[in-house]
């Protein structure tokens, strides 16, 4: 019996003990190949949420599919749209051409056009997005104006003095000057941390400390556009799941709800940088949206000096190669979306672990890529994807000439 007693026990202090460290591991454990695929599709399952609704009569997006016999060269050979799939783990692929679906794929084993996935930081795009309209209604008055003029409790940190402009083109100075996810005590882990371990935003947002003067230098920062969210939160008197909603969910025909995901800790918060979760096929009314110049259903939803500005404006720090370490030499940066220079500057929102909503208004092409990449960041598949997105807007710009 003493001995049943003793197995029993070292079991029951063995099982405490993988459940302390999965509780401290989770993030670890939930992004990495191949549970990320199903993390990636069920975080409403894992998270709080609050539900992004829909309204009024679906925006139809007529099937037209047609074979893409496209490929794309990367490392020495010609490649096709399989070999990108497999070798960067796409989950979904949906591409519009003129506003029709003229390839629909979703090679995830949890995927589904009825599927709602993790569009990680592509949110931050839909934040500017958020931010636009805000401005143009007069809940924001100018993106000149000090981020404390919103976010009180601000002052006295290092974003005390920093603008909304400087937050939306990431130049604010403050933080890490790269945002690394796999150092365990940089500024995005105890960020990460705090997000599903019942941690403090706000505390984590008000030790930053600045790195360089701000609006002189692009250091990609997850911390900046959660200011921004906060930001628009205080300006509008509504969450961002509900100004979403009103604003723009509601408006563009989305098929289904969308939903963000919220802080375990009290009081629950949206992230405005990276929680937002939609159908591949709603991700693409936003970027047929921003093709349009803001324009959708014959109405005026994103202000048309905003998708402008969202495609570059010529800010020398952030143009195409001008990043400097926190982003990759093909990418410039403006109004929270990557832009791609070239003569038709088609822009994109990108998101870790491989999520893109690549819009060439010029070509009336709009790709949705969602994926499961092992890593949070991976430059070799990321520029192996933007290469492949690239290749099939041509496709079908020159198959329309």
């Amino acid at each position: 019996m003493r001995i049943e007693a003793g197995g029993w026990l070292l079991g029951a202090a063995a099982a405490g003990a993988g459940a302390v460290w999965l509780w401290r591991h989770q993030d670890e454990v939930m992004t990495r190949r191949p549970v990320n695929e199903w993390t990636f599709t069920h975080m409403n399952l894992l998270m709080p949420t609050e539900d992004v609704r829909r309204g009024g009569d679906v925006f139809p997006l007529p099937r037209r599919p047609r074979p893409l016999d496209v490929t794309y060269g990367f490392e020495g050979r010609e490649r096709s749209l399989a070999e990108l799939h497999a070798r960067t783990n796409t989950t979904s692929f949906v591409v519009l051409h003129g506003g029709e679906i003229v390839h629909e794929s979703y090679p995830g084993r949890f995927a589904g056009n009825d599927v709602r996935f993790q569009m990680f930081s592509m949110t931050k795009s839909v934040t500017s997005m958020l931010i636009g309209i805000a401005l143009d209604e007069g809940a924001i008055k100018d993106v000149t104006e000090p981020v404390t003029a919103y976010c009180t409790w601000l002052a006295g940190s290092a974003f005390d003095g920093v603008t909304i402009e400087q937050l939306l083109d990431m130049s604010s100075g403050v933080g890490d000057l790269v945002e690394d996810h796999t150092v365990r005590d940089s500024l995005i882990s105890r960020f990460a941390k705090a997000l599903t371990g019942g941690g403090s935003l706000h505390e984590v947002v008000s030790s930053a400390e600045r790195s360089t003067e701000a609006g002189t230098q692009f250091s990609y920062s997850t911390i900046d556009t959660q200011v921004l969210g906060w930001m628009l939160e205080s300006a509008t008197g509504r969450s961002l799941a509900q100004y979403a909603t009103e604003r723009l969910w509601s408006r563009i025909g989305a098929e289904h709800d969308a939903y963000y995901w919220l802080t375990r800790g009290r009081p629950h918060t949206a992230v405005g940088g990276g929680s937002l979760n939609a159908t591949a096929r709603d991700i693409a009314r936003l970027g047929l949206l921003m093709s349009r110049g803001g324009e959708l259903n014959g109405q005026r939803i994103v202000p048309e000096q905003w998708v402008t500005r969202s495609r570059g404006r010529g800010v020398a720090h952030l143009e195409v190669g001008a990043l400097g370490p926190s982003g990759y030499p093909h990418y410039g940066y403006s109004n929270q979306w990557w832009t791609l220079g070239g003569e038709r500057r088609p822009f994109t929102a990108v998101g870790i672990h491989g999520q893109y909503l690549y819009v060439d208004p010029d070509a009336d092409v709009v790709i949705v890529k969602t994926s499961a990449w092992p890593a949070a960041d991976d430059p070799s598949r990321d520029a192996e994807s933007v290469t492949a997105l690239r290749a099939v807007a041509d496709h079908l710009h020159e198959d329309q000439r």
